[in-house]
């Protein structure tokens, strides 16, 4: 009996002595793992793990967000015990890896469910969001509850294992960001899409088209030795400056490259080239009018030193409302909005303040050409004699009525495109062409001055009419063509 109770009171003391690593061990079991790309003491700055004693954040920690029945998750202040996994995600050889930044004004929300899961809401475009040139932003996002996030969103989940998540620093655009990298099924792109069939492939082809016939424009005025005169040397900077514009838009088109190019300096170029165009459409005007204006159109000023005026109206113009419209970007903008966010870090890009700016200016130099344009008219209709120039400036009057009539019409589209109507960007994408292709016939092939020149130097485009009886007369045929 003595030894009997003293076996039982040993086997006790082992279980009592045992229960708490028993314990401890279900507790262990029980912990949700979460994945974190760095070391605890580590963030992400400028995608390096960078030590936090080099930084000024604090460590990052998990935010849950609890999961209803019926599948709508809300946000409660719930912390479920929990443990980090050091490393990134092993994506299988059916899958990639994708990079995606939670941060204020971007499409992308990021949340860990109690289970574990990383859920990725990313923008249902049909609802509550707002997009500008490609750039996606939530109304009042930081405010917008999670029952909100559902209503408007579409999420994915990524069990442990096809994640990791860590908090990350963009010094470039000076954000702070949630990262997450997870693993997502490769993905054959449907080319039946409209959406990516007109941005991908319709608008960069329209874009190589119109680059190519502004292309043309500039090398016939600037290649004809009797085209390059103040006039033609105006087309052919203007034409440039619609090149240029057309490019940096065609960069922009592909925001999958982010990686390489810098969206700010694309969209800067884009509308500073736009602005300056319109300013040598102006300077144009302005020539015609004030040579109609003029008694004695024999002025002692050569065609040369006319167009270094001119440059430094243009350029002077362009790039003091240029760097206006920078300056209150970055110092007034108080809602700049982002680019990317799935791909590469996100980019900042010029917003509706900057655009104002450059737009308004824009609006300005219309109404002094529609002036222009209504005053030359009259002039014209109270002459009852031409001179051999103003009968040549008639045909520059007409081309600039065009140019002012085409690019006017072009403005307005890409103004209207800047809402959130597909419908207006796709006709924006149409516009675009028409645009070169009207200008291209304006200044080229609708002019039998230029077409007669082309056709006298290349042997082409001559349909072997008589020259006699041409719009500009014998004496300028004998002139220009230099016979």
């Amino acid at each position: 009996m003595y030894y009997l109770a003293s076996a039982l009171l040993i086997v006790i003391g082992t279980l009592g002595t045992n229960c708490p690593l028993l314990a401890s061990t279900d507790g262990r079991a029980s912990l949700i793992s979460v994945a974190k790309c760095c070391e605890q003491s580590e963030l992400l700055v400028d995608d390096t793990c960078t030590p936090l004693t080099e930084t000024n954040e604090t460590e990052w920690k998990p935010e849950f967000v609890e999961e209803k029945v019926n599948g709508i998750s809300r946000k409660r202040p719930v912390q479920p015990g929990y443990q980090l996994k050091i490393g990134r995600p092993k994506c299988q050889s059916n899958e990639h890896q994708w990079n995606v930044y939670h941060y204020r004004s971007g499409e992308d929300r990021l949340a860990i469910l109690t289970t574990g899961v990383l859920r990725h809401y990313t923008t249902d475009l049909t609802k509550g969001s707002q997009e500008y040139n490609g750039v996606f932003k939530f109304d009042d996002a930081d405010s917008m509850d999670e029952d909100d996030l559902d209503t408007i969103s579409i999420h994915y989940d990524y069990p442990f294992g096809h994640y990791c998540a860590d908090k990350a620093i963009l010094s470039r655009d000076r954000l702070v960001a949630t990262y997450a990298m997870i693993c997502v099924p490769d993905v054959v792109v449907k080319w039946s899409d409209t959406n990516y069939l007109m941005k991908h492939a319709i608008d960069p082809t329209f874009h190589a088209i119109s680059i190519a016939s502004y292309l043309v424009v500039a090398v016939v005025y600037f290649v004809l030795p009797q085209l390059r005169d103040l006039v033609g040397n105006m087309i052919t900077s203007m034409t440039l400056c619609l090149i240029a514009g057309q490019s940096a838009s065609t960069v922009r088109i592909f925001t999958e490259f982010g990686n390489h190019v810098s969206f700010m300096i694309a969209d800067t170029v884009m509308y500073v080239s736009l602005l300056a165009a319109f300013f040598w459409l102006n300077a144009l005007g302005y020539y015609v009018w004030n040579t109609f204006r003029s008694r004695n159109v024999f002025l002692r000023v050569t065609d040369g030193r006319k167009y270094c005026y001119y440059s430094t109206y243009v350029w002077g113009s362009t790039i003091c409302i240029a760097g206006t419209a920078i300056f209150a970007h970055f110092a007034l903008e108080t809602n700049k909005p982002v680019v990317g966010g799935m791909i590469y870090p996100p980019q900042e890009t010029i917003g509706w303040l900057g655009i104002s700016v450059l737009f308004t200016s824009i609006a300005f130099t219309i109404m002094i050409d529609l002036c222009f344009a209504l005053t030359t008219a009259n002039r014209i209709k109270r002459m009852s004699t031409y001179g051999r120039i103003h009968h040549k400036m008639k045909y520059s009057f007409r081309m600039f009525v065009f140019l002012f009539t085409i690019m006017s019409i072009g403005w307005l589209s890409l103004l209207l495109s800047q809402l959130n109507y597909k419908a207006l960007e796709y006709c924006h994408v149409v516009i675009n062409l028409l645009q070169a292709i009207l200008i291209l016939y304006v200044c080229v092939f609708g002019q039998r001055r230029v077409t007669f020149l082309l056709g006298k130097t290349c042997n082409c485009c001559n349909s072997g009419e008589n020259i006699e009886g041409l719009d500009w007369g014998e004496e300028m045929t004998a002139i220009n063509a230099g016979y």
